[in-house]
This record gives structure tokens, sequence and C-alpha cells, in this order.
């Protein structure tokens, strides 16, 4: 799995961005939510996910880790693909797809192109639970700006552990010892889960 590309942007359009990553250029699909956030910038980072079918492998990218998780919960939902999820991302900001998502607002999910009345539905009774378990707590928890405490969490719910705990234990742990270290982190919260 490619978790992320860091290069010189060669080609930037709404829709795909060519990256330049030591010689070998990788095309990336892209939101118009990250679009805007890397339009101006020569070179960057993108968060990715790699869609595998039988006649394609696409790289998808994101601006940051919140919208790559919103992404990866939309295509969860039965009868939301790619290109749907992508076209969400791109009619609202991340922040304001989850909102909807969370309040039930379904008319404004409708508005998306792609989106019906059935599809919105099934997408807030699936997902509304997730939302604010997840991407919202993942959103506060992000803006802190403290990398050794997110990459912690990561690496608690790559395990396997439930987000909610996970991040308990990060702030257990963190206040419990000043982290030196990101190794630390890990096993002093992995002891109070």
């Amino acid at each position: 799995m490619i978790a992320f590309l860091s290069g010189n942007f060669v080609y930037k359009s709404p829709a795909v961005v060519h990256i330049d990553i030591n010689g070998v250029g990788y095309e990336v699909q892209i939101s118009l939510n990250t679009y805007s956030k890397i339009q101006s910038l020569e070179k960057g980072l993108l968060h990715t996910w790699l869609h595998i079918k039988e006649d394609a492998h696409t790289l998808y990218g994101f601006a940051d880790i919140v919208e790559k998780n919103i992404f990866l919960q939309l295509i969860s939902v039965n009868g939301i693909g790619t290109s749907t999820a992508r076209m969400m991302l791109s009619s609202l900001k991340p922040e304001e797809l989850t909102d909807a998502i969370y309040k039930g607002d379904t008319p404004r999910l409708e508005k998306i192109k792609g989106i019906g009345k059935k599809s919105a539905e099934r997408i807030v009774l699936e997902l509304r639970d997730k939302i604010s378990k997840n991407l919202v707590d993942t959103t506060s928890f992000t803006h802190k700006n403290n990398t050794l405490e997110q990459d912690a969490l990561n690496a608690l719910v790559a395990l396997g552990i439930a987000r909610n705990a996970a991040e308990a234990a990060v702030k257990k742990a963190t206040s419990a010892i000043p982290a030196e270290n990101l190794e630390t982190l890990i096993k002093t919260a992995l002891q109070l889960i």
C-alpha cells in the first residue's frame, strides 16, 4: 500500500496531479478540496489510497489525513464508489460533509451530483455513528498539532484498537509521563488500554 507521496507537482488540474518523485511520475486523482490546498505549491505531500481493480490501479490523493479518512468511510457505504466519494469531497469541504452527515442533513447531501434521496439517507444511516466517534474526533485531535500524539493514535488504530479507546489511552499516557519518543508513548498507551 502506498500511504503517501512527497515530491514535485509537475502537473496540476482540479481532478489530477502528476507528482515527480526521483524521476518517477505518479498520476494521482484528487478532489477539488485538495486542489485548492495545493494549487499554489510546487511540491508537497499527498496522503494516498490505492484502488486496485481488474483493469486499473488508481491512486487517490488527499491534502490531509482527515480527508482521506472521510473518503474511506464514504466508499465503505454500499453504492458509493470512489468517483462518487471524490465528487462529494469536491462539492463540500470535509468538515461540511461530516457536519451534514452527523446532523442527518440529507437535503444538503442530495445537492451533490450523483447523490439521490436514498443514497443520502443510506450515507447518514451507515456513517452517522462512525462520523461522530471517529472522524469528528480525528479532526479535533489533528488540530492540536501534536504529531507525536497523532502518530501514536494512528499506530494504535492500525493495531486494531478502537479509535475511542486508543485516543483515551494516548491522552492518559501523555498526561502520565512526558513521552520523549513515539515508542515510549505507544507502549505506555498500550498498558493503559
